[in-house]
């Protein structure tokens, strides 16, 4: 098989896939988990789940794994840098963070610490393809289009509320960077569109999300939506798609209208939020993502993302400036992510919301790709640190990495797995790989291991060939 993909193999491999969804037929249900089923809805122990997303590779030395703090000399050995930042005390006794997360390790007693995550072997590593295997849990490409996380849960749980949409994904852009590769996970795939995610570049105007434009009455909706079906019938669609993926349009469009006109729109709209509150969050377009995050859990959301979005070169993306660039990330989200587990646990949303912390891979000084399969060099960094932009975390790294989980079931104040205190700082207890992570949310959520749907004459599960195990030592009932 081939591993070694450049951007434009990936779209081209992924934009097929995605046309070969639109004329399938409807999926073949070989088992339904969804809200309908008294068993499964027994053994959930959440209903929502959030997932941040720290796009661009966040190095777990610099963050919730940090090592032995080598301050900055000119002419120093780039080899004997392991942590950027001193590490500071956390809730827990005897774990620390690096410093700049001190809110975040306040509120660690709610929540579980995995220090032992091992990205996907992927050959040459692009962001795009780990992030599509992270949030789909395949590796591309693939010959149907696999659906995002989301769109899974959305479909085999139904909404929680029935006005807001199931699956909200906060704050990623499509006209920046790799759009077209964003967009390949982005997506319900086969599901259907209805399954598929409503989207909000920006919170600070998600109210825009679910408002029609000036000068748009009721006649005209009607009128603009009779177009749509019109137009939907003379699309591609209309000649290759499938009954089903035509209805699926016509229902996302439906469910776009009803939510137009309820009182719950009410919940994207930031400038109701009390000051104090909306202070904390905001620090950027991801703090205030939190923020929406939070208000549309309170109004029965079932799967939102809220993103520092990826963007090449800019964010978690440090191929220089590593060490720079995290300060001003770590204030990006230091706040808004403590400040979201401790609203959620004061309402008692979190005992039912599962949260999920998480980036595509980390990062290391020396090290691309892991020890024993390291994989084209991507940064100039040398081996003398004659410059502080050469100061900080630049490789790709996927060979140790940080999850949190908070709420929903997860164990509290518990830490799983460990790596090494020296370079290469890889995972040497208990690793966990992406079919677990989200094997353990579906198990949280109550959709059954075999879930699947029969694609192009073969069954698709939610893990690769329904293999994912359940990391049962992260739940406090397994």
């Amino acid at each position: 098989m081939k591993t070694n993909y450049n951007r434009r193999e990936f779209l081209q491999n992924t934009s097929m896939a995605t046309l070969a969804a639109m004329g399938m037929n409807s999926p073949m249900a070989s088992l339904l988990a969804g809200s309908n089923n008294p068993i499964a809805q027994r053994a959930a122990s959440a209903d929502t789940v959030i997932l941040l997303w720290m796009a661009g590779g966040m190095a777990h030395t610099e963050t919730f794994d940090p090592k032995r703090y080598t301050p900055y000399e000119k002419g120093m050995e780039g080899n004997r840098v392991l942590s950027t930042f001193k590490s500071v005390p956390t809730k827990l006794d005897g774990i620390h963070f690096s410093e700049g997360l001190e809110g975040i390790g306040s509120v660690m007693d709610k929540g579980t610490l995995i220090r032992s995550y091992v990205a996907a072997d992927l050959g040459h590593i692009l962001h795009t393809r780990h992030q599509y295997n992270w949030h789909t849990c395949y590796e591309p490409p693939q010959t149907v289009a696999a659906p995002h996380m989301g769109a899974w849960i959305a479909k085999e749980l139904g909404p929680k509320n029935p006005v807001i949409p199931a699956f909200i994904d906060i704050g990623q852009r499509f006209t920046v960077g790799e759009g077209e590769e964003l967009k390949a996970f982005h997506s319900a795939g086969f599901l259907g569109n209805e399954f598929g995610p409503f989207f909000i570049p920006d919170p600070s105007q998600g109210l825009d999300s679910v408002r029609p434009p000036v000068g748009m009455n009721m006649k005209r909706f009607e009128g603009r939506n009779k177009l749509y079906n019109d137009l939907i019938s003379k699309s591609p669609f209309g000649d290759f798609g499938s009954d089903y993926q035509k209805e699926s349009l016509r229902r996302s469009m439906e469910q776009a209208y009803v939510l137009l006109n309820s009182p719950e729109s009410k919940a994207f709209n930031l400038s109701s939020e009390p000051k104090e509150s909306y202070d904390i969050y905001n620090t950027g377009r991801f703090g205030l993502g939190c923020l929406l995050a939070r208000r549309l859990t309170e109004q029965g959301a079932r799967f939102i993302s809220v993103t520092t979005e990826y963007e090449p070169f800019f964010g978690f993306d440090t191929h220089e400036n590593g060490h720079t660039r995290m300060v001003g990330m770590k204030k990006q989200i230091d706040g808004p992510v403590s400040q979201l587990i401790k609203d959620l646990d004061k309402t008692g949303h979190l005992d039912r919301t599962l949260v999920i912390v998480a980036s595509e891979f980390s990062r290391d000084m020396m090290v691309e790709g892991r020890p024993d399969q390291t994989v084209k060099e991507q940064v100039n960094q040398p081996e003398i640190l004659n410059d502080m932009k050469f100061y900080g975390m630049h490789r790709h790294f996927t060979d140790g990495c940080s999850i949190l989980m908070f709420g929903g079931g997860i164990k509290r104040g518990h830490v799983y797995g460990k790596t090494a205190d020296e370079r290469p700082c890889k995972t040497i207890e208990n690793p966990v790989k992406i079919a677990g992570i989200h094997q353990t949310m579906y198990h949280a959520l109550g959709i059954k291991a075999d879930t699947q749907y029969e694609i192009e004459k073969r069954p698709f599960y939610t893990t690769p060939d329904g293999k994912g195990q359940v990391v049962k030592d992260l739940l406090i009932k397994a």
